[in-house]
């Protein structure tokens, strides 16, 4: 038995009728309280019939009466407001700071066996698939089902959104900035984003607008801050890099980052930071304004072909400098990959510059893109499929992702949707 089952249980009234404190008395609940997430009592503006006396204040809860001692509530005033104490189970008498004693319900008689169950099922070690409800969430209907994953896109893009804010911040609030450094740092996938950001970061947006008309000297410019023109170089594009890089470096006194930051070891080649780093500026050699040119395009394709970027020529027959590779292709950047950067990035943008501005029809957009791109395939969504949930789209797959990593994983399904269907059925 745990407090959190006890809060979830008196939050949805879901005991059994005709309660009774230890002493005798009926109990009336006529309003469970506000749930407190802070320090103090557990459940604020509460309003219970006790006998024939009805009491506002709080509610505590705990698993045994003598937890009140052991949190020291007997000593802290805050608690003296306390007209309730609900426990799983009674083991001690217990008084407040002003020397009252408050009633006590003892809930253990109370609770239905088929919600503890329930609950002991949704709590037992983790399944094959590490999905709590895994095998029994076909009984939870269809409409409850969408409804929540609907809920669920916006959680995911929301909790995405701290990372625009965070940057917006840093950038006091221009827009242009925050968009390049965000789309650097999804550039560089999982593993690179934070070295791909610190590059965005050291190199000034203005400074590769002046050149993007000469591609080379653009690439130039990222390669060099990226610390990965140090050195002596065998290949003759490298050395053209230097070449390049050397006058531009010295004139603005550029500051290259460490080039050790960057890794290579166990990723895709065609996701080696030098393959990246090229399609980056080739994105940014199509246009002066990112985020002004984003902002205008509504049609999905062209959006995906917008990100689909291609790495300089020398790229086709190698992924690090100086060292051939076994095939001989273009390296442009794959849609799935282009997806991914639309899903991680360009959405929360949008949407939190929608929010923002007050302009709904962005955060609408945001919506609608998310809903239009296919879904993922992962892990993650492949053991949702595993139990029968299959999803349609990004937006749904983004869902399942957040209903993953926030409620399964961590098992806080009493605040799931879905558990909280399967605790009441």
């Amino acid at each position: 038995m745990t407090e959190a089952f006890l809060h979830y249980v008196w939050q949805h009234q879901m005991l059994d009728s005709g309660l009774t404190t230890t002493d005798g008395q009926p109990v009336v609940v006529l309003r469970a309280g506000d749930l407190n997430h802070d320090s103090g009592p557990d459940f604020f503006n509460a309003r219970v019939r006790i006998g024939e006396v009805e009491w506002a204040g709080n509610i505590e809860v705990h698993t045994r009466t003598s937890d009140w001692h052991r949190h020291r509530h007997d000593t802290d005033a805050a608690y003296n407001n306390v007209v309730l104490h609900v426990v799983y189970e009674y083991d001690a008498e217990i008084q407040q700071a002003n020397g009252k004693v408050p009633p006590t319900l003892e809930v253990k008689n109370y609770l239905h066996p088929s919600l503890v169950a329930n609950y002991d099922y949704l709590m037992a070690p983790a399944e094959g698939n590490s999905i709590p409800c895994g095998s029994r969430i076909h009984e939870v209907p269809d409409f409850i089902i969408h409804s929540y994953l609907d809920r669920l896109t916006v959680e995911r893009i929301e909790a995405k959104a701290a990372l625009v804010r965070r940057l917006h911040e840093e950038s006091h609030g221009v827009w242009v900035q925050t968009c390049y450094w965000l789309l650097a740092r999804y550039f560089g996938g999982k593993v690179n984003a934070l070295p791909f950001e610190l590059l965005a970061k050291a190199t000034d947006q203005r400074l590769l607008a002046r050149w993007r008309d000469n591609r080379q000297r653009l690439e130039a410019l990222l390669m060099g801050q990226a610390g990965l023109l140090e050195g002596f170089h065998n290949d003759e594009y490298p050395r053209a890099l230097q070449a390049d890089y050397g006058p531009l470096r010295s004139g603005a006194h550029l500051h290259p980052i460490d080039g050790a930051l960057w890794k290579f070891y166990r990723i895709r080649p065609s996701a080696f930071p030098t393959i990246r780093i090229s399609q980056f500026a080739d994105l940014l050699s199509r246009t002066n304004n990112l985020f002004s040119s984003l902002l205008q395009i509504t049609d999905l394709r062209q959006l995906e072909d917008f990100f689909r970027c291609q790495a300089a020529p020398y790229w086709n027959s190698h992924y690090q400098f100086d060292q051939p590779a076994n095939d001989n292709h273009p390296k442009r950047m794959g849609r799935m990959q282009a997806d991914l950067v639309i899903i991680n990035a360009w959405v929360p943008l949008l949407f939190v510059y929608g929010s923002q501005l007050g302009q709904q029809q962005y955060k609408e957009q945001a919506i609608n893109l998310l809903q239009q791109l296919a879904p993922e395939n992962n892990a993650v969504i492949r053991r949702w499929r595993q139990v029968g949930l299959n999803p349609t789209n990004a937006a749904e797959s983004q869902a399942l992702l957040q209903l993953g990593s926030q409620y399964c994983t961590t098992k806080n399904c009493l605040q799931c949707r879905i558990g909280h269907h399967l605790l009441k059925h």
